[in-house]
């Protein structure tokens, strides 16, 4: 017994390619007996003989009028016709619930985008991975262009303020522009709140993060998360993908491999919606986007942290800036170093970079200012000036009193 799609499509191809049985059966995956079956029927025959009774018939009737009083549920239903005698199963009863209530999906509406007129931005995770002698929860950060559909990612162990505010920077550097407004979720570390029909009231240093690199965001409205369906599909993509069957056995280890996927995988795969490679819509839409700023935004978070009673501090850094401290106390020693620290605690100026920019400042003396050099001695030694008039000097004589 075949369906009749697969019937329609066996009579096309006998009727009007002139395929052969055998031909029409390797085409199909059919029998070739069942092609000559049906090959000689001009018309669909869905069943033949006589149908087995169903313990759902008497009740069908019943069903379709209760559906059209109320969007019951099959087990709402099942419970009424319980209590009237129906003694079928479940199954059968929700397949015949979908026959006459078909499940609908929401409609919506495609949004178009111009060229470096919008991004899109997203958190997702998946599982976890090993860091150190423990494993941490793994996510990733995307941000996608909508008109190219060029993709950036990058993988993170929280999904905090400051990863959301750091992951920004290397985005825009990756694209070598800024898009005129970038579209978020309501992210708690972008979103402070959002009320139903209102604007949305935006993190502070969100907006810092915006005015810096001169970009508007835009939260979509509550509940309507596919406004930013591009990265959400950027998201389902990355985990079917990238990370589907990923044997990954350390943090360390996810980064080379997400950007090698990154650049010979995502970016150049011909897109479904665009039928196009992401890379080559980049090459139209990069002259639309903004320059980058000077300097790149200091997206570090401070928070206080007090030691425990083993005065053990717990911290989250990544372990480079640590390193490169402790090199620059090799390099300078440990006491310029920690007074480097001080100051900037006192500036509130917090990464390595600015560390090493303070002992390189410090390291440099002055050049003391240089003798005067006189080449001829009578450029300034043999010089005839006149005298001088000290008339203005001398003290007036007083009038004579009448």
């Amino acid at each position: 017994m075949i369906d009749y799609p697969t019937f329609c499509r066996l009579r096309q191809l006998h009727d009007e390619r002139g395929l052969k049985t055998s031909q029409i059966a390797a085409e199909l995956h059919l029998d070739p007996k069942t092609v000559e079956k049906w090959v000689d029927q001009p018309t669909y025959q869905p069943r033949q003989g006589t149908q087995r009774p169903s313990k759902l018939d008497a009740f069908k009737g019943q069903i379709v009028a209760l559906l059209e009083r109320h969007p019951y549920t099959a087990q709402q239903l099942l419970q009424q016709l319980r209590t009237q005698g129906y003694a079928g199963g479940y199954s059968i009863l929700k397949e015949f619930v979908r026959e006459v209530r078909p499940v609908r999906k929401p409609a919506y509406l495609m949004l178009e985008f111009a060229p470096g007129e919008c991004a899109q931005v997203d958190w997702g995770s998946f599982g976890s991975v090993s860091v150190g002698s423990t494993r941490r929860c793994l996510s990733f950060f995307v941000r996608v262009l909508c008109y190219s559909r060029l993709l950036y990612l990058e993988f993170t162990l929280s999904e905090g303020r400051e990863q959301f505010l750091a992951c920004h920077r290397p985005a825009f550097e990756f694209f070598g522009g800024v898009t005129e407004k970038v579209m978020i979720d309501n992210l708690k570390v972008g979103v402070l709140r959002h009320p139903l029909g209102e604007p949305a009231l935006f993190h502070p240093r969100y907006l810092d993060l915006a005015a810096h690199y001169g970009f508007r965001p835009v939260a979509c409205q509550v509940r309507k998360g596919n406004e930013k369906g591009r990265v959400e599909s950027g998201v389902g993509y990355v985990k079917k993908n990238f990370l589907n069957g990923l044997d990954i056995p350390s943090f360390a280890a996810v980064h080379p491999a997400a950007t090698l996927w990154r650049d010979t995988v995502a970016n150049v795969r011909v897109h479904g919606e665009t039928h196009r490679q992401p890379s080559d819509l980049f090459a139209q839409e990069k002259p639309r986007l903004r320059p980058l700023p000077a300097m790149p935004y200091d997206g570090a978070v401070v928070r206080p942290i007090g030691a425990n009673g083993c005065c053990h501090v717990l911290y989250d850094n990544p372990r480079h800036p640590i390193q490169k401290i402790v090199a620059l106390s090799e390099i300078h020693g440990p006491e310029n170093v920690g007074r480097a620290l001080q100051d900037a605690l006192t500036f509130e100026a917090y990464g390595c970079e600015y560390i090493a920019n303070l002992l390189e400042q410090r390291q440099r003396q002055a050049t003391p200012p240089a003798a005067l050099h006189l080449t001829r001695r009578q450029d300034l030694l043999d010089l005839e000036l006149p005298p001088a008039d000290l008339t203005p000097y001398q003290p007036k004589s007083n009038p004579p009193h009448p």
